[in-house]
């Protein structure tokens, strides 16, 4: 049997759900999480940012608890580790909560984070810059893509 992707997912794949801009490419990704396809990675630091999200958001979020799901929480490794993308100027401190992802995707090994946010995540120059910073501190290149790129 073969080991089941780790994918993590940013609160921005979990509202394109509901968009019609992104809906296209984010419903059929979430129908290969429930299909079993990939270990569905969920933090504390989404759960936080989903509480404030519209009610079919987080009812997305509730219904995939019963599938492969593996929740993670922040710890201070992964703030030490968010602080050195800002650090080393990868994003601003307004960035902050997207470094959290970074590092938490990082730290908890995902094959995959996952995320329409082009500006400060899925962005060629940023992705090379969180890279560089992990393998600076002893940790594996992550691999960063939109839900486009998981259309089968």
């Amino acid at each position: 049997m073969t080991k089941k992707l780790k994918i993590y997912l940013d609160t921005s794949v979990f509202g394109g759900y509901f968009e019609r801009e992104f809906e296209e490419f984010t419903k059929p990704l979430f129908d290969r999480i429930i299909n079993g396809e990939f270990m569905l990675m969920v933090s504390d630091t989404t759960k936080e940012e989903l509480a404030g999200a519209p009610s079919n958001v987080k009812n997305l979020l509730s219904s995939l608890e019963k599938y492969n799901v593996e929740n993670i929480n922040t710890t201070d490794e992964a703030y030490d580790l968010a602080e050195a993308y800002i650090k080393e100027n990868v994003v601003g401190q307004t960035s902050f909560t997207d470094c959290i992802h970074i590092a938490l995707a990082t730290i908890y090994n995902a094959d995959y984070l996952v995320s329409w946010n082009f500006k400060h995540i899925v962005n060629v120059q940023r992705i090379r810059g969180y890279n560089a910073i992990n393998i600076k501190n002893g940790y594996s290149l992550l691999e960063i893509r939109s839900p486009r790129e998981f259309a089968l």
